[in-house]
């Protein structure tokens, strides 16, 4: 397993930055640019069109790299140099959990330092987002959390053969993966790594929030995790989100408009 930062340029930021602050989106998604880059005029921007919007921010963007060239340069050498001082053990523990030998996977995994501060991740691609303000520490705690998403989805399809389009929001195989990383993460050799951990963000905030019968989630989650073997593991915690699929959402639609 092999990773590798990289800056992918104005362009793609702003790309995905409209993806998220789309019609339709959320505060939960829309909103953190705004707060993060508050030069944005943000009331002239959302009254735009999607071709004003893309020439605005591009237009504030280049100014913007231009500006941080070389802070970003040290920032991906710096990134870098953290994975490569922890990889082996971050693979170490990931081959553990998921009951895999990873020396052979993932060989080109690539993460795109950009200024969303969303940060998706892409499957077929080999590669996800990580926002430039973090420091080394973080950009590693961030990129953990999604080199947990990839690592799952290899293991899942070699168990389960289903359709990768499930693996992608709104699915409820998107949903369950993204809550199994915290479980995955309470190994020390992983959270001592993560900043994020740390302070309960690893996983989306409404997650921790969550109880289903008086117990959280992510402690029942954990409980079975450690009990069984990953692939046991992976069929139960998704029949259990099956069980509880419209509390989940509800919960998660709540919080996302800021009502939970």
């Amino acid at each position: 397993m092999e990773l590798k930062f990289c800056y992918p340029g104005v362009g793609y930021s702003v790309e995905s930055i409209l993806e998220f602050t789309k019609e339709g989106q959320t505060g939960f998604w829309s909103e953190p640019v705004f707060f993060f880059f508050p030069q944005i005029d943000r009331e002239g921007f959302l009254s735009g069109t999607t071709e004003d919007r893309r020439r605005y921010l591009t237009g504030f963007f280049a100014e913007y790299a231009a500006q941080m060239k070389d802070e970003l340069a040290e920032k991906i050498e710096a990134y870098n140099r953290q994975w490569q001082e922890n990889r082996a053990s971050v693979t170490a523990a990931l081959e553990e959990a998921f009951d895999t030998d990873l020396t052979d996977e993932l060989s080109d995994l690539c993460a795109r330092v950009t200024f969303n501060p969303i940060s998706p991740r892409y499957l077929e691609d080999h590669a996800f987002d990580v926002f430039y303000r973090n420091g080394p520490k973080g950009a590693l705690g961030s990129s953990l959390h999604e080199i947990i998403h990839f690592v799952w989805f290899l293991v899942w399809q070699r168990h389960f053969h289903d359709d990768p389009r499930e693996y992608e929001t709104p699915h409820l195989k998107w949903i369950f993966s993204e809550m199994a990383v915290e479980p995955v993460m309470r190994d020390e050799r992983l959270a001592s790594l993560n900043p994020y951990y740390a302070s309960k963000s690893c996983v989306y905030p409404y997650f921790y929030t969550l109880e289903i019968q008086g117990e959280k989630l992510l402690d029942h989650l954990y409980d079975m995790y450690r009990s069984v073997p990953i692939d046991r593991f992976m069929k139960w915690g998704y029949d259990y989100c099956l069980e509880h699929e419209s509390q989940i959402r509800e919960h998660m639609e709540k919080a996302e408009k800021g009502e939970g």
